[in-house]
């Protein structure tokens, strides 16, 4: 019988990570994330793994959407919205998926034992404390820079996406 201390559970801001990965320079690999996640301990078994991201129509990113589904995501996605920017003077596009993710991770938090969020946003620092309190342990993939202080103050565990490069990062075969 698994230990069930873990279980595990993942969560993907896919906006988030997306500039996070422009700025690294490089792009992670779905599948590798999973199966990274999956034998960095032994006994560990994936109960949910959550991608969410913004679209400019419904049709936007389709493939990439049902690919992620074929390797067992669940997707989650939103419309991006319009806003301007004082700061700028600029249009910008934005999808706030925070609150699905929250959802889904309150949804289902007798599935798990751990979480691996992939986000650097700050606004997840609540989340993380309850889930901490009801014994979870979380572990808060990001990259410099891209990191709110308060989340990865609020984590067990913080891992720089450069340092699991050669674990998770695409390739072309």
């Amino acid at each position: 019988m698994l230990n069930s201390k873990n279980r595990l559970s993942i969560f993907v801001d896919g906006n988030n990570m997306f500039y996070a990965q422009q700025k690294n320079g490089w792009f992670f690999d779905p599948r590798r994330v999973l199966s990274y996640f999956k034998h960095e301990q032994s006994d560990v078994i994936l109960v949910n793994a959550f991608w969410y991201t913004g679209l400019k129509d419904p049709q936007d990113q389709r493939g990439f959407r049902d690919a992620l589904i074929s390797l067992g995501y669940t997707v989650r996605t939103k419309i991006l919205k319009e806003y301007y920017d004082d700061s700028s003077g600029r249009y910008s596009q934005k999808a706030n998926l925070d609150i699905e993710i929250v959802v889904d991770m309150f949804n289902t938090v007798e599935q798990y034992d751990r979480v691996v969020l992939f986000s650097g946003d700050g606004d997840f620092e609540r989340a993380i404390e309850l889930l901490r309190s009801k014994n979870t342990h979380i572990t808060v993939v990001s990259t410099e820079g891209m990191i709110a202080r308060e989340l990865r103050n609020a984590t067990d565990r913080y891992i720089d996406l450069n340092d699991i490069r050669d674990q998770i990062e695409k390739v072309d075969y």
